[in-house]
Formats: C-alpha cells, structure tokens, sequence
C-alpha cells in the first residue's frame, strides 16, 4: 500500500489536544524519544476509537470497514474524558472485516490500545480464523496479541505470537518475554517485516521474534479477517479488558512511525484517570447506597488497574485516611475525599456521611414474616451501630434478649445475645403469633420497633428412606447436578432429571462448583451453597484466587427438586470481606451451642482490599453465623489458620465432639501433616474453636485435635478434596452396626469420588497411635453405586416422599395412609398409619347411620363411645391442612345391640320448695341394673324388661336452674347403657 498522510480523525485530534501535567505523562507512559520533526505517517487501513453504532464498531479512517460486534450492548461503551472505551468483560468480541491486512506480502502493523488487570488465556485481537482445538487444523493458523497472559513464562506479561501448522508440529512461534502493560492504558503495537515480528509498548520496543511463515498462510479466504477480544484456541476465554483505540496498516511502520501514531500519554492519562473514578467509587462505598447516604466504613483500595493510589481526606474525624466513618456526627456532614496517583493525577470524591440515628438500624432489619428457624435479633445495628435489645410478648415461644449473657471464653460469641430462640408447636398444633419489640439506643436517643412474626408448626417428619446427591463434573461442565438412591442402600445411586443439570447460572460468574446440602436443624427443609467460580468462562486458578467471587450461591428447598434463592434474587449473596482473594466451598453445620448454622469456606486473603500484596497469600477457612441463610454475620472470623494451605472442611458430629475432614491443600507436608494434597480428620468439642496449629496433643476443649492425616491417597492412589462424611440410615444394607458411615473424597484428577465404609465409634478413637486410617478395615470401596463423574458435592439422607420426588422429579405428593378401628364394646379407637411410617395429625370421623363424631388425632390414634342405638360404624381419616398424607377409610365394625334405657325429668312444688320427678323406662328386652344420679341425689333403679319407675327428688330449694342428669346401666349379657337428659328449671316462690 503506498504510504500517505494520516488525517485524524474528531477522536485523534482530542487525544492531540488532551494536556496533562509532566509529571503524569512521564509517569503513567514511558517517555518516547521523537526526531526533530514528527515521522510522516501512512494511511490506515481501518481505525477503530471505540465509537459504535447498534452492533457494528465503526471505522473512522473512512475506508468503511465497520466490524461486527457479538455480545456488546451500549452498557458496553464507557465515556473516559470524552473517548469511548470498549469494556471486554468476557461478554463479547468483534469480528473484524477483511482487506485490513491482504498476506501479498509479509508487512503490516497492528496498534492496540488497552488496560487489563485480567491475566489469562486470552487474545486481544488476532488475524486469523478457524476456531479449534490445540494442535489441530480446526486451529486456524494465525498472529495475535495477549495484553496480560496467565501462562507461567509469561505470567502478567504480554505474550504475542504466530502459528502456521505443518504434518508435524503445531507450528506456533512466541515473542519472547517482554515484560507487561504499564499503568494505566498501554499502547501494544505489534509489526510485521519480513520474517521479523516486532513489539513495542508505547512506542519502545520490547520484544522480537525471527520466523519462517508467510502472511499468506494465515490471512482467511473468507469475509472475516480475524478478531478483537476473542481466540481462536477452544476454551479460552474471551478477553477481560478495556480498548481504547485499535488501528491496523498494511504496511510495516517505522519505530518513529509508532511513536508518532499512538495516543499521548496525556490522552491515555486522561482516560484511566475517567475510568479509575468510575470504577473505584462502587468498590469505595461497599455497602453504602451511595455517595450521598455514607453511613458504613468506607474501602480506600492501595491501586486500581495497576495504578498506585494515596487517600486523604478533607475531614478525618468523620472519614479517616483508611476510609473508617464515625457514628457520631449529629448533622449530615459532607466531606471531600482524594486518591492521587503517583504522577500527581488527584482523584475527588465528595461523600455525605449521614448523621447517626437508632431508626436507621431498626429500619434495617428484616425479619421473616413466618419463620422455621430461630430468628436474628441482632444486638447491634447494622447502620449506625446502636444497642438493640429485643422483648417478646411471649418468650415461651421466642425468647428475647438474655440481659446476662456473656460470651463464651471459646470460640464464638453469640451475636443475638440468646434471642431470637424458637420453639416451634408440634405437628398438627398450627401456627403461632408473636410480637417482637427492638429497643435502639445510640447516645441519648432511644427508639423503638416492633416486628410481628409467625411461627410455624414443626413440619411433618418421616423416617429416612434413601440418600440425594448434588455435584458438579467438571471444569468444563460447572452446573449443579442431582443424583438419588433407588431405596435405602447408599451405593444405588442413578441420575435425576433425566441427567439434565438441575440449577445453572445465569448470574454471578455464571459457574457453580462445589454444592453442599445441608438439612435444616428441624428436618423440614433443606438448604444448599456453592461455589461462584466458572473456570470453563476462561478464568485462571491464579485469578480465581486473587480475583475471585465474595459471593456463595444459596438456595432452599423442602423436596430437592424445586429451589428458590434464600434471598428472593437471581444473584449469590456477599459474605466475605474485600481483602479476601475467593470463597471455596462453602459448607454448614449446626452449632448446638449458638443455635445457629456456622457456614465455613476456604479463602485467600491480602493486606486490604487492593489485593497487591504477594506475601502470606496461602488459603485458610473462615466461618460466618447464620439463621436463615440470608444475612450472615460480618466480618468473617478465622477458623483456620496455620500458616499453611488448607482448604474444604466437612463436618459431622459425634456425641460431645465435632470431626472435621480438610484438605491439606499444600503440594507437600505441612508441618504435622505428612502428606499434600489429602485429607486429615480433627475433633473439637466447640464448633467455632480457631485452629492455629496441626498438632496431636491439642486441647480440644479449646480448639482443634489432629487425631488423622494423610487419609486416602495411600489407598486411591490419587490426591483427593472436597471430603464428605455421611452417617447412614437405619436399615440400609451397608449399615449392618447401626453407627455406619460413608466417607467420601474426590479425586479431582481420576473421575471424582471414591468412598470408604466406617462407623463412627472408629472415627471417634482415632488419634496419633492409632490412626483410622492405619487400620487394617480403612478401605477405599470398589468404583460403582455412586453419581457419574461426581466432583465435589455433597449427600444427604432423605425420607421416601423426598426420594421419589426427585425419582419422578415432581413435587412431594400425599402417600397413601391406613386406618384401622377397633371396638371394646361401644368405645371405638381408630388408629391411622401412613405408608413411609412419618407423622400423622388432623383428624378422624366416627359416622354411623345418622350419628357422627370428628376427633382429633393424637399419637395416631382417635377414641369415642358410640351412643345406644348405632349398629355399625366407620372411621375415616380426615387428612390435614398440609395434605402430605392421604384421606382413607376403615372397614365398618358391628356393634352389640346395647341396653336402651331412658329418662324424663319434670317439676313439681311441694311446701314451696321444688321436687324433681324423674321417670326412668327399660325400653329394652331384658332385665337392667340403672343408677340415677342427679345435683340433688341419686337412687339405684332394677328395671324389668319394657317397666317404668318414677323417682321424686326433694331439690330444698324455692328454685332451680336448668340442668341435667345421668343414667347408666347394665345387663346380663353385658350390654351398657350410660346417657345424659336435661332437667328443667323451676321456681316454687
């Protein structure tokens, strides 16, 4: 192409005339010596500045080659100091038109302006098409450019290079290490002369590479000519970064020619400095609503995009230096904040930080209106930090706020001060009502609030007839699967669902990895955490842990095959602290002393929330409190931290101790631990207890005993995580002790989990001389009976109801119930049993001929006297509100005839006073014994078959109310008779 002038466009000339001060373009750019006069630059072949109409990135050089955008929305273009950016977050790429570069020859030259702290597998443009796997001719051949790799040799560098396969090799050739981006926005200019490539980093060569192939070979016979923000290599991700400005020519520039085209370093200034306040003031304000409503500790990162930062503040007694806000400024107070770069670039925020008030904290706190579980009545308020004391109107049922609470000297304290407990009627007793009443003190001012909660019955139970699975299987396949045992027998289990994945994201990173069920404390529910980490999406195991989501997914369910988000949200919910690298596997476990589910997960955590320090990065476990897996205590408290890595704990209890499997996540001993990457077992009897040390002779009154290590990869031969230990049902096959229990552990690298059979008394007596695994009948269990391909999961025991919803993948029907009634002469009981063996409440009707009777079940069972006169009679079991057991009826039972007797009564007036008459008749055809008894005497009555007799009763009274009295009898074939008349009223005064 012959060289002529470049003219600039709208966007060049406001990149020329962007100014800033020496120190910052010498700064944030490494200087560029110029010749005395500016270098005469050719004509682009395309010009790309980021300006974009609908889905087409437009050409500005004039020559009319938009590219295709794929992925992108106009929420994808950002205004930095009046040039648009293209912020590539893994969400899309550009197809790039041909004829930029035509392979007549070997020249051409590609800049690219950029600014990524993403260190990955990923292209920041390419020439070249055919996406495919390595080493394959599906691999187009091709040149490219990634702005941060992730790849060992080039860890944080720029990597760029060629690929022309041959029969034999895979053919790609890499320009040596050059080092990476500097600060800010960096402008990567990549030329091609001859079977030279060269690299310039704002205008300086960094790199060369001599090679062999022809421009030819790679430029693609078809309409598109390569790509920017997307790689050929199947399964790289798409590029996370923000572009600037992307030229291309089809010629070779000279260096002169590169520094002269690029950017300023005044104009790239100017741009990182608009996008450092963009982005820096959501990670600045956390979890305040907004500049304007401060009213929670402020985060002051230490860098932003590779930028250096110093915070001041115009008022430190309200904002100090480290971003902390007081609680004690009486009158909204604004306040002016400042980040300044190194190069003296000052960055200003103007925040407002509200006064404190209690109603702020009362306002803040969201109770269930109809609970299942103990309640978080929080003692201190999440806004302004008041004292909040709490009262119940019936304490029976929820307790308030235990004034004489104190801490535990181990482990966690209680942060609801022992209120909120709940005690839940039984089954079949209904719900209950109470009244909550939040007391805020903050200073002088105190406030109040009250909360009305139902609390609901304990649900029905039943007794565990199988085991569900819920998993994930692979890197490249992160959704959440379930799998369910056809019965009882833990090692039967088969997919559900049809195989199909049960949850996958959509939110979030859009991965899910490492679910873990847990059963609610009262049985009635279940809930489920996982991990928020996509590695298929293109994130790296360096990111993943330096960069990773603060998020745990969270859902519930009462028949595993419907959830709902705890949070009423299609998003994961914030539990960890910014500082914090990730948040793997999160597990929960019930703490009987706190009342609470302790939720525990591996993290890596740095100095604060800039994450640029690289000392003591390794992983420890932290743990948060939470009642209803929605709000969560913060921030979260060290569990474990020895100084070496340990990740994914599991937990089960075993009379007075807690066990706890983890993961030594070291690639070899760590201190007591003998062995990298397996499983050591730990007892505590206090939950929360922090561990700071492996070591055999622990208290474990006071933290955490190793009385295992080194557990599975002596007998897989595999390295294993992600350990689960489940304790078996009654009458499963495998539970032949009736203290069976299944571990589990996942050998990541050789198809997932392999178990071994145990019981809990071997668990318990493990310790240093005799070590559970050590012994003769610790043995891995042949492959079969568990989930295809299960990583990192969890297993829960569950009633038949929930076993064949998940089978049928339905919801939880009725099952079938049988009621028998039996009779000892005309007292009747009907007992009523449902097919799974669970609960049964509501109620039974007698009936017979035009006589019934309802009755309340209780223990199964309902009993009544049937009244002379009714023959045969049936009971049918009514069911229950909640219509989880079936209606049924019983077979009808003849009933002896009975003695038939009766009684009138009527007044009369004798000197005043009243006498009541009572005539008694045998209406039967037998001889009976009766007994009269009235308020005012009785009398023994012998009645021939078909008599009457008459009995007057002196009352003593001038007048009487109206009453009743009662006959009984009995004959000599043992029929009974026992019935209740009225008595008039009657006034002799």
């Amino acid at each position: 192409m012959r060289p002529s002038a470049l003219l600039p466009s709208s966007r060049s000339r406001r990149l020329l005339a962007a100014t800033l001060t020496g120190a910052l373009v010498t700064g944030l750019c490494m200087a560029v010596p110029l010749s005395a006069s500016a270098a005469e630059l050719p004509a682009v072949t395309a010009h790309y500045d980021m300006t974009h109409a609908g889905n087409q990135l437009l050409d500005i050089s004039g020559n009319g080659r938009n590219a295709a955008l794929t992925g992108f929305t106009d929420a994808s273009f950002a205004d930095a100091a009046g040039d648009a950016v293209l912020r590539f977050k893994k969400d899309g790429y550009a197809a790039l038109p041909k004829g930029l570069v035509t392979g007549t020859d070997n020249a051409f030259t590609v800049e690219y302006t950029v600014a990524t702290q993403t260190a990955t597998n990923q292209f920041g443009w390419v020439i070249g098409d055919g996406v495919g796997a390595w080493n394959t001719t599906a691999l187009g051949n091709h040149v490219f450019v990634n702005p941060r790799s992730g790849e060992s040799a080039y860890s944080n560098a720029v990597l760029s290079g060629i690929r022309v396969k041959s029969a034999t090799a895979n053919g790609e050739v890499r320009l040596p290490n050059g080092g990476g981006l500097n600060p800010g926005f960096s402008t990567l200019t990549l030329v091609g002369s001859g079977n030279t490539l060269t690299l310039y980093r704002d205008g300086v060569q960094i790199s060369t590479v001599t090679h062999t192939y022809a421009m030819s070979s790679i430029i693609p016979t078809g309409t598109t000519l390569g790509y920017l923000g997307r790689s050929l290599y199947t399964g790289d991700a798409l590029v996370q970064a923000d572009v600037t400005d992307v030229k291309f020519w089809d010629v070779a520039l000279t260096q002169p020619q590169v520094a002269e085209s690029m950017p300023t370093a005044a104009a790239k200034a100017a741009a990182n400095e608009a996008l450092l306040r963009a982005d820096l003031l959501p990670t600045v304000l956390g979890s305040n609503p907004s500049a304007s409503q401060v009213t929670r500790n402020l985060t002051f990162p230490a860098s932003s995009n590779g930028v250096a930062l110093t915070w001041a503040s115009q008022n430190t007694a309200v904002i100090s230096n480290t971003g902390a806000v007081s609680r004690t400024v009486t009158t909204d107070t604004p306040v002016t904040v400042t980040a300044t770069t190194p190069t003296g670039t000052v960055i200003t925020f103007a925040f407002t930080v509200l006064a404190a008030s209690p109603s702020a904290d009362l306002d803040a706190i969201s109770l269930a209106s109809r609970t299942t579980e103990n309640l978080p009545l929080v003692t201190k308020g999440s806004v302004n930090g008041a004292a909040i004391t709490w009262t119940s109107s019936d304490p029976a049922l929820v307790t308030p706020t235990d004034a004489a609470y104190t801490a535990p000297a181990v482990g966690s304290a209680d942060p609801f001060a022992g209120g909120g407990l709940v005690a839940r009627p039984a089954y079949g007793d209904g719900d209950r009502t109470v009244t909550l009443t939040a007391s805020a003190v903050l200073g002088s001012t105190t406030v109040e609030k009250s909360f009305t909660v139902t609390v609901a019955e304990h649900a029905r139970s039943a007794p565990d007839a199988g085991y569900a699975s819920a998993y994930f299987k692979s890197d490249g396949d992160e959704k959440i699967y379930q799998a369910a045992t056809s019965g009882n027998d833990f090692f039967t289990f088969s997919p559900v669902n049809g195989g199909a994945a049960v949850i996958t994201s959509t939110a979030d990173t859009k991965g899910l990895r490492d679910p873990y069920i847990l059963r609610s404390h009262d049985g009635d529910k279940y809930y489920m955490v996982a991990t928020d980490l996509c590695i298929s999406c293109g994130t790296g195991w360096g990111p993943a842990q330096s960069e990773g989501s603060l998020k745990i997914e969270v859902w519930e369910s009462t028949d595993l095959v419907h959830w709902t988000r705890t949070n009423g949200q299609n998003t994961g919910i914030t539990i960890n602290q910014p500082a914090a690298g990730m948040t793997w596997a999160p597990e929960a476990y019930w703490d009987d002393e706190l009342q609470s589910y302790v939720v525990f997960f591996a993290s890596r955590l740095y100095s604060d929330a800039s994450h640029t320090n690289s000392d003591k990065l390794y992983a420890r476990m932290f743990q948060v409190l939470t009642r209803d897996f929605k709000t969560f205590t913060s921030p979260p408290a060290s569990w474990q931290d020895t100084g070496y890595a340990r990740i994914d704990s599991t937990v089960t209890k075993i009379d007075d101790y807690y066990y706890r499997f983890t993961k030594n996540e070291e690639s070899g001993a760590a201190g007591t631990l003998e062995a990298g990457k397996d499983i050591f077992l730990e007892r505590s009897k206090v939950l929360t207890a922090p561990t700071t040390a492996s070591s055999w002779t622990a208290d474990p009154s006071q933290t955490w005993q190793l009385t295992d290590t080194r557990m599975t990869s002596l007998e897989t031969g595999q390295s294993g995580e992600g350990p689960e230990i489940v304790k078996l049902n009654e009458g499963d096959p495998n539970n032949a002790s009736g203290d069976g229990y299944v571990f589990l552990v996942d050998n990541y690298g050789a198809g997932g989990y392999r178990a071994f059979a145990t019981t809990g008394a071997e668990i318990a007596s493990s310790s240093q001389s005799d070590r559970l695994s050590q012994r003769a009948n610790w043995n891995v269990r042949p492959v079969g009976g568990l989930p295809a391909s299960p990583r990192h999961g969890a297993f829960v025991s569950v009633p038949q109801t929930v076993l064949t919803a998940m089978h049928d993948w339905t919801g939880i029907t009725a099952v079938d119930s049988t009621t028998e009634l039996t009779a000892d002469g005309r007292d009747l009981e009907a007992e009523v049993t449902a097919a799974d063996g669970g609960d049964v409440v509501g109620t039974v009707t007698f009936s017979g001929g035009d006589w019934s009777k309802t009755v309340a079940l209780h223990d199964g069972s309902a009993t009544v006297t049937v009244p002379a006169g009714v023959a045969s009679v049936t009971a049918e079991y009514d069911g229950y509100a909640d219509g989880l057991v079936a209606t049924s009826t019983s077979a009808s039972v003849e009933l002896q005839g009975g003695l038939e007797l009766e009684a009138t009564a009527a007044t009369r007036c004798v000197a005043g006073k009243v006498q009541l008459v009572v005539t008694t008749r045998n209406v039967d055809d037998q001889r009976a014994d009766a007994v009269l008894q009235t308020p005012y005497g009785g009398k023994n009555l012998t009645l021939v078959a078909g008599a009457s007799v008459s009995t007057a009763l002196s009352t003593r009274a001038a007048s009487i109310p109206a009453g009743t009295l009662t006959l009984t009898g009995s004959a000599a074939d043992g029929s009974t008779f026992e019935g209740t008349f009225p008595t008039p009223a009657a006034n002799c005064g």
